[in-house]
């Protein structure tokens, strides 16, 4: 990885409601490390931000977006069993969120992968890879920097 390379792990999502959302990521048993304005997860090399959305739009100097009608993108949140995305795709229907793609192995890559999304329609692939993966060797090289 490039010295200088920008640390790229901080998600924020904008929150039309908040509390539910928040709610949400507390039933998937993330741990909440700031509940204020802003809600905030740590996760294992990573953090993901809620952000009521006019405020996000404030901040960001854009019109909010609405009308949440489909896939604008979606966050990659890697296990370290296949079995884990099984039981996450569970977790997430019992916290009300919705599995749009339930775990298979993966069609693009040796592996198994889910895919669903939150109460505001914000997607998340679920997924687990061998280690040689490129992809995923990456991402875990990135978890562990620090400083």
């Amino acid at each position: 990885m490039a010295r200088n390379a920008p640390l790229l792990n901080v998600i924020t999502l904008d929150a039309e409601d908040i509390d539910s959302l928040k709610e949400f990521y507390v039933a998937l048993g993330w741990p909440l490390t700031v509940d204020e304005e802003l809600k905030v997860f740590e996760l294992r090399g990573g953090v993901l931000a809620l952000y009521p959305v006019e405020r996000l739009a404030r901040d960001g100097h854009a019109a909010p977006e609405r009308g949440r009608n489909g896939i604008r993108f979606a966050l990659e949140v890697l296990v370290g069993e296949p079995s884990e995305v099984d039981e996450l795709a569970q977790c997430v229907e019992r916290a009300g969120g919705r599995v749009t793609k339930p775990p298979v192995d993966a069609d693009f890559f040796e592996g198994r992968s889910c895919y669903f999304c939150d109460p505001e329609q914000n997607y998340f692939e679920v997924a687990w890879a061998p280690p040689d993966n490129l992809i995923f060797a990456a991402a875990r090289r990135a978890a562990s920097q620090t400083g």
